[in-house]
C-alpha cells in the first residue's frame, strides 16, 4: 500500500507528458499521455501515484494528517517550464510602443540609444536589492500562471564584472521563489556602447573574464549568444560558444530573429542544445536542425509584441522533424509572464495543435533547458511540480486565451494565487 500526504482525486483529464521519446519530435508530439478520470498522490515533494482513480482508491492510503481535494472533473498537466526568459532586468520600456506602432524596429530603437541599451543603464543602476525586488515580483507572478521551472538569462549589464553580478542573483531568485531556475550567461547579448567598434575585444573580454569565473563559481549552466547584424556576428558567436563549451557551459544561440544570420546553421554546426527565435530561418535551416537534434525554442508572443509581419514557425519545424520548444521571452520588450498566454499564441499563430503546444511547453522546453529528468512530466518519482485547470480537456488550455490555473503546485506545496504572497 502506497502512502501519500496529499491526494487528488476526480481529475477529468491527467496528461502526463510521460511516454517517450524526449524530446518528441513530428506526431510523437500529439501524444499527452491522457488518463481519464484519473488521480495523483503525492509525498513530501514527489509523486508516488499516478494512474486512475479507481486504482488510487485500491492501491493509496492517506497518511495522519494529510490532505485530499477534488479536481471536480477538470485538467491537470504538469508545471510549466518556460525554456527562454530574460526575467532578471530593471525598469521598463512602455514608451517605446509609440515608437513600434510608428514603425521603428528593434535594431532602429536600439541605435538610437533606446531598447535594450535603456534597459542596460537601468540595470547597472539598480542596486542589488531593487533588482531582486523587481524580478522576484516577475517570477511570482509567473508561478502563479503555471510555471514551475525557467531558464533565466543574464544579459543586461554588458561587461564581464556586471554580468556576474546578474549571475549571482540568480540562486538568491530561485531560494525565495521556490522555483526551480536555469541559469544562462547572456553576455553577448549586444555590444555594449564602450565597444561599439571593437565588438571582438568584447567578445574577448568575456572569454578571459567572465567565463572562467562562471566556471570557477558555478554560475551559470548555458552560454547564449545573439547572432545577428548589428549583435555579433557568426565568427564571434563561433568563437566565444567554443570557449564557453571548453569551461562545461551547454550551448545555445538567439538566432535569425531579423533576418536570415546563418545563427540557426551555426547552432546545428555546433550541436548547440537550441537555436531561439528563428523567424527567419529557411527550409534548409530546418533540415539541418533537425539532422543535429537541435530544439527550435519559438517565443511566438514576441513578434505580436514587436509589430512583426512575420510568426514563429512553429507548424514549419515540427513538419521538418526539428524538437519544438515554447517560452514566454518575458523582457522589457515582450513582457508576457504567462504560459498559457504564450500556449495561445502558439496555436493561433504559430500552428501547433494544442497538444503539440502543450508539449512544447512541458517535456520539449524541459529538454530545451537540461532538466527531462526533472521537469516536464507526471510520473512516480519525479518532481511534484503540476498545474490544475477547470476545463474539460488538455486541449482547452491552449484553445482559451489567457487562462488562469484553480491550483499551482511545485514540489508538492501550493503556489501562492496571484497577489498573494508566500508567508
Amino acid at each position: 500500500m502506497t502512502r501519500a500526504d496529499l491526494v487528488i482525486t476526480d481529475i477529468g483529464e491527467l496528461a502526463t507528458m510521460a511516454s517517450e521519446p524526449v524530446p518528441r519530435i513530428g506526431p510523437a508530439m500529439r501524444e499527452l499521455g491522457r488518463i481519464p478520470r484519473a488521480a495523483i498522490a503525492i509525498e513530501g515533494d514527489r509523486f508516488v501515484f499516478v494512474g486512475t482513480e479507481a486504482r488510487c482508491k485500491r492501491e493509496v492510503r492517506l497518511r495522519s494528517g494529510g490532505s485530499r481535494w477534488s479536481a471536480g472533473g477538470g485538467t491537470v498537466v504538469p508545471g510549466f517550464v518556460d525554456p527562454h526568459t530574460h526575467v532578471l532586468f530593471a525598469g521598463d520600456r512602455v514608451a517605446e510602443i509609440d515608437l513600434k506602432i510608428a514603425g521603428a524596429s528593434y535594431g532602429e530603437i536600439a541605435r538610437r540609444g533606446g531598447g535594450i541599451f535603456q534597459t542596460v543603464r537601468a540595470t547597472r543602476r539598480a542596486s542589488a536589492n531593487e533588482l531582486l525586488q523587481s524580478t522576484e515580483a516577475r517570477l511570482r507572478r509567473m508561478a502563479a500562471m503555471g510555471t514551475t521551472t525557467c531558464e533565466v538569462k543574464s544579459g543586461y549589464a554588458l561587461t564581464p564584472a556586471g554580468e556576474l553580478r546578474l549571475l549571482s542573483l540568480i540562486p538568491v531568485l530561485a531560494r525565495r521563489t521556490g522555483l526551480r531556475l536555469v541559469p544562462t550567461f547572456l553576455g553577448a547579448q549586444a555590444v555594449p556602447p564602450e565597444y561599439t567598434e571593437r565588438p571582438d575585444d568584447y567578445v574577448s573580454a568575456l572569454i578571459e573574464k567572465a567565463l572562467p569565473a562562471i566556471a570557477r563559481d558555478h554560475l551559470a549552466d548555458f552560454c547564449d549568444a545573439f547572432c545577428e547584424p548589428g549583435f555579433f556576428n557568426v565568427e564571434q558567436t563561433e568563437r566565444l560558444l567554443h570557449a564557453a563549451r571548453a569551461v562545461g557551459l551547454g550551448l545555445k544561440v538567439h538566432a535569425d530573429e531579423f533576418v536570415r544570420s546563418g545563427g540557426a546553421a551555426l547552432a546545428a554546426r555546433l550541436g548547440c542544445r537550441s537555436a531561439e527565435h528563428l523567424l527567419e530561418s529557411s527550409d534548409g535551416d530546418r533540415r539541418v536542425l533537425a539532422s543535429a537534434g537541435v530544439t527550435a525554442v519559438l517565443l511566438p508572443v514576441t513578434p505580436f509584441a514587436s509589430f512583426a509581419h512575420s510568426s514563429s514557425p512553429g507548424r514549419e519545424m515540427v513538419d521538418a522533424g526539428v524538437p519544438v520548444a515554447v517560452g514566454t521571452d518575458l523582457s522589457p520588450n515582450s513582457w508576457v509572464e504567462s504560459i498559457p498566454v504564450v500556449l495561445s499564441h502558439s496555436v493561433y499563430s504559430a500552428r501547433l495543435t494544442p497538444a503539440e503546444a502543450l508539449t512544447a511547453a512541458t517535456v520539449n522546453a524541459a529538454y530545451a533547458i537540461g532538466l527531462s529528468d526533472e521537469a516536464g512530466t507526471i510520473a512516480v518519482g519525479r518532481s511534484a511540480d503540476f498545474v490544475a485547470f477547470d476545463v474539460p480537456s488538455a486541449d482547452h488550455i491552449p484553445y482559451r486565451f489567457g487562462l488562469t490555473p484553480d491550483r499551482v503546485y511545485r514540489r508538492g506545496v501550493r503556489v501562492p494565487p496571484a497577489g498573494d504572497r508566500a508567508t
